[in-house]
């Protein structure tokens, strides 16, 4: 069983039916009990960070988080819940986040449209069984910051859009994808067959 995390942040039933069709039972919940039992986490979030934060600590989940990644589970963050992985946010004034990774996450220095939407094709710069097969794939993306390209360390896999965009990081049991695996079609189904295999240690 899959936990999903609900702070009142995100499309969660979205990420919930994609995990069904490759055959992830998952639970949409913000039990402790219930997140510690599962066999892995996932935290989605569309919106601002600072909500988002706010929520994670009224709920008591801060905490539980950095419990259960610090012993060892897999724990997953997609878009805005990638980038409340890392330390900082700077999306309407300098808000602290879950410290999971090193980075901050920084607005667009770009004259292109933004929020940066649509599908772009991923460039793999590491090796990890989240991304096998699906280098130079499409995948899309809805956001208005990134983390800030110069916290390289833990890129596995960006894309372009007038300059670099982090679009997958990973540290130890720790990953985070800025785009949308279950809005990602055929490869966002790779993505997360991916997943599968390395919750199930295939």
């Amino acid at each position: 069983m899959i936990g999903i995390i609900d702070y009142e942040v995100g499309n969660l039933f979205n990420v919930q039916r994609g995990l069904e069709r490759v055959g992830l039972d998952s639970i949409i919940t913000r039990d402790p009990k219930k997140l510690r039992n599962a066999e892995a986490i996932i935290l989605p979030g569309v919106g601002a960070c600072r909500d988002a934060m706010e929520n994670l600590h009224r709920f008591d989940l801060v905490e539980e988080i950095r419990k259960n990644v610090k012993e060892g589970k897999l724990f997953f963050g997609i878009c805005l819940g990638m980038q409340l992985l890392f330390e900082k946010s700077y999306e309407g004034g300098e808000f602290d986040c879950l410290s999971l990774m090193e980075g901050e996450v920084v607005p667009f220095e770009t004259d292109l449209k933004i929020p940066h939407m649509g599908w772009n094709t991923l460039k793999i710069h590491k090796e990890s069984p989240l991304v096998k097969g699906i280098d130079g794939r499409y995948v899309y993306f809805v956001h208005s910051f990134l983390l800030d390209p110069k916290y390289n360390k833990n890129i596995i896999a960006s894309t372009e859009y007038d300059g670099v965009v982090p679009a997958i990081t990973g540290k130890d049991n720790v990953y985070g994808m800025q785009f949308h695996p279950e809005k990602s079609g055929e490869t966002g189904m790779m993505i997360l067959q991916n997943m599968k295999k390395m919750i199930k240690g295939e």
